[in-house]
């Protein structure tokens, strides 16, 4: 289908919204009431013990966040009523054939939905396996046995990773999915049903055991890891992830459905105020820990591209998508990143972190202001080793022995910079295979719907941006994601 009016598109359909307590979610459906208050219905599928806990949750943790102040400012007093109107939490979890739905809720939802978007996701680098298998790959599974008893469904959206590719170099199709067949490191094909398999036996396993619940939550996180890095992805997230495009790949019969992979996702650009955000975003953890003096330097390549897109974008790309794609049996693959049309690289963030934590700095715990100088940055490993041992892992070992002979005159001294360093070489384990990414995400699709839809409105181009080219990258770091860091995150 031609795309047409996007705003026209969402009149009076009911969406049905996986993981809307999310950092996406939120964003997405703050947009959608702010852009067309003649939704018909956002359903929010909200993990509760019943519909009155999911209300809970709803107005705690989604619409009492200051990202909807636009929207309760615009309503002012019948913002309430509204919202009654137009939202709707429901009890559930993808964890669940038939998402764990009630009957009622489930018979009225296969009536009613036009649109399901699933973003529902646990994003830790090194979650638990059970959890990520159960959320990330088998919900998927459950959200597609779901959306082929909708009757009336227009569009599944499914929200991945960029990184679902793993570690590659070079330019990164869109339109490839890459969980199949011989996997990227191992000569053996993936099985997400051995996969099932090993996570039950290691759980029975644990539980024989009488372990504690720390223990085996310590164990299944390392497992994750270890089975990712085994069939060629750095974390039990992008690993999960990829596997449940695999999922659609196999499963999806003829589901007009679509797959969004957003690359880093950031604060707001634009809408519905620049800044907003919630969490640290991958290169936040390394840009606060800079801030606070507690990161001085780094396992990362200077000139490494870090493929970074604003929040709002993404949320504008799905929008736009589902609205081009609707009623269609499709798999169309979207990249919404910026490493192909306006790259920003690791020594700008570095830069940009130094300039702005110089100007506004942090304050430590006894008040006074943090000091920081110029990260340095190690693009091979072994010369990083090397430096961290002469560099910080000697002296606290020494500092270790001084405290002992001293009768531990020194003890917080020697905390702190055990802390610092335990910091960072945690820091450096999640993050080494994205600060020495060297891929860039092809999004030719992307662009391909951004022109279609400067073809039918530029009026309509503007409320739905999501064209990286238009980001400058100094004063968006500088004057908005940074302070947003700072009130939102770190506060």
């Amino acid at each position: 289908m031609e795309l047409e009016s996007v705003l026209q598109f969402l009149e009076n359909k009911a969406i049905l919204i996986t993981g809307a307590t999310g950092f996406l979610g939120k964003m997405l459906v703050e947009k959608v009431l702010r852009v067309q208050p003649n939704v018909k219905k956002l359903y929010l599928l909200i993990r509760a013990s019943d519909n009155d806990f999911a209300y809970q949750r709803m107005h705690t943790e989604i619409i009492g966040k200051e990202l909807f102040r636009v929207l309760r400012e615009r309503w002012d007093t019948e913002f309430e009523s509204f919202v009654s109107e137009k939202m709707a939490a429901v009890s559930g979890d993808i964890s669940f054939e038939n998402l764990g739905l009630d009957a009622n809720d489930e018979e009225k939802l296969w009536k009613e939905i036009d649109i399901i978007i699933n973003s529902a996701a646990t994003t830790r680098f090194d979650g638990r396996y059970d959890v990520a298998l159960d959320i990330n790959t088998l919900g998927v599974l459950h959200v597609l046995g779901f959306a082929k008893k909708c009757t009336k469904l227009r569009m599944l959206v499914h929200i991945s990773t960029a990184y679902v590719c793993g570690e590659r170099d070079g330019v990164i199709q869109e339109d490839t999915i890459f969980c199949t067949g011989k996997t990227i490191k191992s000569t053996s094909k993936l099985d997400i049903k051995e996969e099932q398999k090993l996570v039950a036996e290691k759980l029975q396993e644990l539980r024989n055991q009488n372990a504690s619940e720390d223990t085996i939550t310590t164990i299944m996180k390392e497992f994750g890891i270890k089975r990712a890095k085994l069939f060629g992805w750095p974390n039990t997230y992008v690993f999960t992830k990829a596997m449940g495009e695999l999922c659609v790949k196999v499963s999806k019969e003829n589901l007009p459905l679509i797959i969004i992979r957003p690359t880093v996702v950031t604060s707001t650009y634009k809408e519905p105020f620049p800044g907003w955000m919630e969490g640290f975003r991958t290169i936040d953890s390394i840009v606060v820990g800079h801030g606070k003096g507690k990161v001085k330097c780094f396992l990362a390549n200077p000139m490494s591209i870090a493929d970074l897109i604003p929040g709002d974008m993404v949320v504008n790309s799905i929008i736009v998508a589902m609205a081009r794609h609707a009623n269609q049996c499709c798999e169309i693959i979207y990249h919404i990143g910026s490493s192909m049309r306006n790259p920003i690289r690791m020594s700008n963030i570095r830069n940009f972190s130094l300039q702005y934590f110089t100007k506004n700095p942090l304050t430590n715990k006894k008040g006074k202001l943090i000091k920081v100088g110029n990260c340095i940055f190690f693009s091979n490993v072994a010369v990083f080793q090397a430096y961290m041992v002469i560099r910080f892992k000697l002296p606290l070992k020494i500092l270790k022995l001084g405290n002992i002979a001293s009768c531990h005159h020194f003890p917080d001294v020697h905390t702190d910079n055990n802390r610092k360093l335990k910091l960072m070489m945690r820091l450096i384990q999640l993050y080494k295979p994205y600060a020495l990414f060297n891929g860039i995400f092809d999004d030719s699709n992307s662009e391909n719907l951004r022109q279609k839809l400067r073809e039918i409105s530029g009026k309509e181009m503007e409320t739905l941006n999501f064209d990286p080219k238009c980001i400058d990258w100094e004063d968006y770091m500088i004057n908005t994601h940074f302070p947003g860091l700072v009130k939102y995150v770190i506060k």
